[in-house]
């Protein structure tokens, strides 16, 4: 199969086209029909090591890029970074050296510090796959979350789509708004004024502080967790008031299409950002974007182990 892909990472929407990102999609949605398969595995990677170093907690994101990395036939190593040199005072470049010495030819990346991808992808020949690093980008998250709208309503195009909550301190928020903002859709970011910088309006996005107004004519609502771990002050008065002011709810529901998609990158708290009815609701596609995120992550580590030397 030729490969028109030509990275050898993946860090982040913002660095590709939209022709990139629609390739991407459109190699998961042959990477799906595996996992309907009853043998469920392909040796698209058979020869091919890929270490996974999670150094901030995941579940969702781990999990999938493992079972995608098996379902591909690759070799696999998972370091646990609190039973690692790291906790020794090795640095991440040396750590991830020295797995280059051992000849991985892919290290799937999640950390806490914004950039570190993007660090390690400039001084090491082995591929780098971001899986999330800070308040910066995590491009997997967007690309199931694209996955699934495409899915759902036929095209990304002229879609509305709404992300609401803690858009401040959210990758998943920065990600997605480059991904539908290059294949056309339409975007509003909406939270308490403390938390939904108004810059985002330099770069195509609609802001609003009010939630009926983010939630009127949307085809898609992405709701996202307050992210405490990433806070160091109040930035609203308390989790009761957010859910009441900015909550997916059964009273605020009425405001949304009746075939309008309520999305979660998870994990949810529920009955803040979204009520516990409306998660397991007939709206709902959270299941269905992690049952996607294995098609996506099947797709780019295909394409992105294509252009290895």
């Amino acid at each position: 199969m030729n490969n028109p892909w030509t990275k050898k990472d993946l860090m982040s929407l913002y660095d590709l086209s939209a022709e990139e990102i629609t390739l991407i999609l459109d190699t998961a949605q042959e990477f799906k029909k595996v996992s309907q398969r009853k043998i469920k595995k392909v040796p698209a990677l058979r020869g091919k090591t890929v270490v996974n170093l999670f150094i901030e907690p995941s579940t969702r994101t781990r999990i999938s890029f493992e079972l995608a990395e098996q379902r591909l036939s690759a070799d696999i190593i998972n370091i646990n970074a609190e039973a690692s040199s790291l906790r020794k005072g090795e640095t991440l470049l040396d750590t991830v050296r020295n797995i280059e010495a051992l000849q991985a030819d892919l290290v799937v990346i999640r950390h806490s510090a914004a950039g570190a991808p993007n660090f390690l992808a400039s001084r090491v020949r082995c591929g780098i796959v971001n899986a999330g690093d800070g308040a910066h980008s995590h491009p997997t998250q967007a690309l199931l979350d694209l996955f699934t709208m495409r899915e759902k309503k036929g095209t990304i195009k002229g879609l509305n789509v709404s992300i609401i909550g803690d858009i401040l301190h959210s990758r998943v928020a920065r990600s997605d708004m480059w991904g539908l903002l290059k294949l056309g859709a339409n975007v509003t970011f909406s939270g308490p004024s403390t938390l939904v910088p108004r810059e985002f309006e330099a770069a195509g996005v609609r802001v609003c502080d009010n939630l009926e107004d983010a939630l009127v004519g949307a085809d898609v609502v992405n709701l996202l967790r307050i992210q405490h771990e990433r806070q160091r002050s109040g930035f609203f008065p308390s989790t009761g008031e957010y859910a009441r002011v900015f909550g997916l709810n059964k009273e605020s529901l009425k405001y949304i299409k009746p075939d309008a998609l309520i999305m979660h990158p998870g994990p949810i708290n529920r009955d803040v950002e979204l009520a516990s009815a409306l998660a397991d609701g007939p709206q709902s596609v959270i299941l269905e974007q992690v049952t996607n995120g294995l098609a996506v992550r099947m797709a780019v580590l295909f394409l992105v182990a294509g252009c290895l030397k």
